[in-house]
């Protein structure tokens, strides 16, 4: 079985994740893409996220009927959401898949100051999205298979100002869309 773990905020999630994730699972013949909303993202600490929970519900929203494609939980009850961690349960709860970590170049570009970056980079290759703007060196010992074919250029910090301003932002699917109204998310006021 092969997995990618695309790990994020997802503060929200939107087309340009469900994308990424698509082609990726499409382009690398990957059985299952596992959307893993950080609990406590250790590198936005000046991010206000919308709750945990309400950022799970909208990516299991999204992910329903997407072949392939499921959110997980394995991050909610930790302080930090290292991603060592979540690839070390994986591996032990699947001893036989063969792990891949997707991820934007923006946050690639990052890598050397993830905690435990070293083990990560051993621990599993990477799908390393394009992002409009950013680039990245790739550290010695890492694997890195490119997916050029796509790159994300929407932006959840785009969304959110949106979604402030009472627009509804085309980048996000009507299930998202209704839970962010019906639960008052990131400052979203149906205008009359």
């Amino acid at each position: 079985m092969r997995i990618a773990i695309f790990g994020g905020t997802f503060n929200p999630v939107h087309s340009a994740h469900l994308a990424v994730a698509r082609e990726a699972r499409d382009k690398f013949a990957l059985d299952e893409v596992l959307l893993v909303p950080a609990a406590t993202p250790p590198h936005k600490t000046d991010l206000v996220c919308a709750p945990y929970e309400d950022r799970f519900r909208m990516v299991e929203l999204a992910c329903k009927g997407e072949g392939g494609l499921r959110s997980s939980r394995i991050e909610a009850q930790r302080e930090r959401s290292f991603s060592i961690l979540t690839i070390e349960e994986l591996q032990s709860a699947h001893p036989d898949a063969e792990l891949f970590f997707l991820i934007g170049a923006d946050a690639f570009a990052e890598i050397r100051t993830w905690f435990r970056w070293k083990d990560v980079i051993r621990a599993v290759p990477f799908i390393v999205a394009s992002r409009p703007g950013h680039k990245y060196e790739v550290p010695e010992g890492a694997t890195v298979h490119r997916l050029d074919t796509l790159s994300m250029t929407v932006s959840s910090s785009d969304i959110r100002a949106a979604l402030a301003r009472g627009e509804r932002p085309p980048e996000l699917s009507a299930a998202v869309m209704d839970y962010i109204e019906r639960n008052r998310l990131f400052g979203f006021r149906q205008s009359c």
